[in-house]
């Protein structure tokens, strides 16, 4: 099983930014596909952004312009850099990764990290 850190969840100021990192370690070979999802209070979980081993990636509209999601095929690291901050942007951040390459559905995620917390408040 592979297991997934996430790390860089903090509190920051409206307009401001972060670095969420996620390293999947358990396995040598590259994880086909990575991804971000985050659950604020009172939602359900979604969808922030994903990325697959050759480089494409897929963002929600509500991040699109903000955040850009980046990997290290070798390490299987996975980064989510985060402009532009907004209160909306207050969630648990979790990490996950797809063994079949998939990034549509939440289900086709195999692994999950415990999740990272960002607050986004003055």
């Amino acid at each position: 099983q592979v297991q997934l850190v996430e790390s860089g969840g903090g509190l920051v100021q409206p307009g401001g930014s972060l670095i969420l990192s996620c390293v999947a370690s358990g396995s040598p070979f590259s994880i086909p596909a990575m991804g971000w999802y985050r659950q604020a209070p009172g939602k359900e979980r979604e969808l922030v952004a994903a990325i697959i081993s050759g480089g494409s990636t897929a963002y929600s509209d509500s991040v699109k312009g903000r955040f850009t999601i980046s990997r290290d095929n070798a390490k299987n690291i996975v980064s989510l850099q985060m402009n532009s901050l907004k209160p909306e942007d207050t969630a648990i951040y979790y990490c996950a990764a797809s063994a079949a390459g998939r990034i549509d559905f939440e289900s086709s995620y195999d692994y999950w990290g415990q999740g990272t917390q960002v607050t986004v408040s003055s």
